[in-house]
């Protein structure tokens, strides 16, 4: 079936036309990454954007981040295979970005505390072995988590552009763009990812309105809805059918991972860190609660829409996907959904608009690169080479332990996108990956900032408790759950697995057994009423 989506792709409107549209885009954010090298003259001003970030341009800034390419393909491929079902993950992201909007719950005390990474927290909260931990697993987890950013959008760029999905043309996308995120993000820092975000939200909001719009002239509401319905039936409207893609669990999930994308991811945090006031983060998280919502419903609404349009309009590509009236022989795989998007995209838009929505698509792609490169590499150095370092670390000499870690970390994310073969969806392995970290962090920045009693140890334990949720990544989890299911004597088989342990039952029991560990071990092994939390931000210039 691989095949047929591969020859299906040479049949994509896009032009040379569209290719310089592309390439002018491409040169103009490199361009900006060597203009703004100069500003980058300290750690502040490098990772942090010299914490002066206004209302403004940190909402496009957290949008241009968080919309990135990858979330619009993994959200299309929930939508492709969700229906309108998906749109929970989008109305949950919003509230709950809003309620913390309001609140300023973790992020409003985080900013006050001056810090520039959350492991820095943990070691003025907790202790310097905290924070070295904490600062391990948080760039472990994060760094895996975004080890498929790099194979995904370029899988897109494969897909829209007529390229085939075999051979070199996905390891060559793959290098290219890779090594145009890390020359302007090594060079610029946060200064260059705050400037080149803003012009991205631009391009993007504009290239997803413009798509949608045609989308809709193309197929129509009506026969939108009712194709849905007649594919998938209630299962496409409602996520708590348990025959449906979702379930009660599922939406559980979800509401926790709404927390997790504003107030407890770093990258979203970094924003934060790096407004310029509290007043200015809970203003700004009130308003991007509204493009955090937007930028999962219109890449949720692309895949339905290209659902639609397969089933009515390719029904040969439809059953190669798995969703058409017409099985798929026996033992044989659906094709990879990922790619149903782009094709569609291919298909509908027209030369030299595809090439507009391409530049913005590539756009979403670097602008969550460069701030996930960033977070990570400032991270390892901030809160891993720093506190072990047996001297202080001069400004000079952090900044060029970042840009190597960034490149470090680019060379990773490419042989991790070529050789990873799990089968979770994207956003399902995003997750779980996430979870390795946030489970942990949340338990340690909710206690350590609104419970006197929690203490080191119950930190430092908890932080390992988190570590659990690498049982969710699909290689590990299915044999694991085939031995949990032999023990209670049931049937192994791989359909019996992949509902007995989902990712997210893993993830909410990961949640659980962490936060009991953080109270119980807190409560067992309090801290000394003298001990004094090192200050962990000595010697940032």
């Amino acid at each position: 079936m691989n095949e047929l989506v591969s020859a299906a792709a040479t049949k994509t409107n896009f032009t040379s036309m569209d290719w310089c549209i592309v390439g002018a885009y491409l040169l103009m954010s490199l361009a900006i990454g060597l203009v703004v090298k100069r500003y980058a003259t300290s750690m502040s001003s490098y990772i942090a954007a010299g914490q002066s970030v206004g209302v403004w341009l940190g909402v496009a800034s957290m949008t241009g981040t968080e919309l990135g390419l990858v979330t619009v393909m993994y959200s299309a491929e929930k939508g492709f295979k969700g229906g309108f079902a998906a749109f929970h993950i989008a109305i949950l992201a919003g509230i709950v970005t809003f309620a913390i909007g309001v609140t300023g719950f973790i992020v409003a005390p985080l900013r006050e505390a001056g810090v520039l990474t959350i492991p820095e927290y943990y070691g003025r909260r907790y202790g310097k072995r905290t924070q070295i931990l904490g600062g391990i697993i948080l760039a472990g987890g994060g760094i895996l988590n975004m080890g498929l950013f790099l194979k995904v959008g370029s899988m897109f760029i494969v897909g829209v552009t007529g390229l085939s999905n075999e051979g070199i043309a996905l390891p060559m996308v793959m290098t290219a763009l890779l090594a145009l995120v890390l020359t302007y993000t090594v060079l610029g820092g946060m200064i260059s990812v705050i400037v080149t975000d803003y012009i991205q939200f631009v391009v993007l909001a504009f290239g997803l309105l413009l798509a949608t719009w045609l989308a809709v002239a193309k197929l129509g509401w009506e026969n939108i809805f009712e194709t849905v319905e007649a594919t998938m039936g209630k299962g496409g409207f409602d996520p708590f059918v348990s025959e449906g893609h979702f379930g009660v669990e599922y939406v559980l999930w979800m509401a926790f991972l709404g927390i997790v994308g504003c107030a407890l991811w770093p990258t979203a945090v970094a924003r934060a860190l790096a407004m310029e006031s509290t007043a200015a983060v809970k203003r700004g998280f009130r308003w991007s609660s509204i493009s955090f919502t937007i930028r999962f419903l219109v890449p949720y609404f692309w895949g339905i829409c290209a659902l639609v349009f397969f089933v009515q309009y390719e029904p040969t590509l439809a059953t190669a996907f798995g969703v058409g009236s017409e099985p798929l022989p026996d033992d044989t795989e659906p094709a990879n959904a990922l790619y149903a998007m782009p094709l569609f995209v291919g298909r509908l838009l027209p030369a030299g608009v595809i090439g507009i929505v391409s530049a913005a698509m590539i756009a979403a792609f670097m602008s969550t690169h460069d701030s996930y490169l960033l977070c990570w590499s400032s991270v390892i150095v901030q809160d891993v080479i720093a506190p072990l370092s047996p001297k202080p670390l001069g400004t000079k000499t952090r900044v060029l332990f970042t840009r190597i870690s960034i490149v470090v970390i680019g060379i990773y994310i490419w042989m991790w996108g070529l050789f990873y073969n799990g089968g979770d969806d994207i956003w399902d392995y995003m997750a779980i990956t996430g979870a390795i970290y946030f489970t942990g962090a949340f338990a340690l920045l909710a206690g350590g900032l609104y419970w006197k009693r929690a203490s080191s140890t119950g930190a430092f334990c908890a932080l390992i408790a988190g570590c659990s949720a690498i049982v969710g990544l699909g290689p590990i989890r299915e044999p694991v759950a085939r031995l949990m299911l032999a023990a209670l004597g049931r049937d192994v088989s791989a359909a019996a697995s992949a509902e007995f342990l989902t990712t997210a039952r893993v993830g909410l029991g990961t949640i659980c057994f962490t936060l009991v560990v953080f109270v119980v071990v807190s409560l067992l092994f309090p801290d000394s009423p003298n001990r004094e939390p090192a200050n962990s931000s000595e010697g940032v210039a």
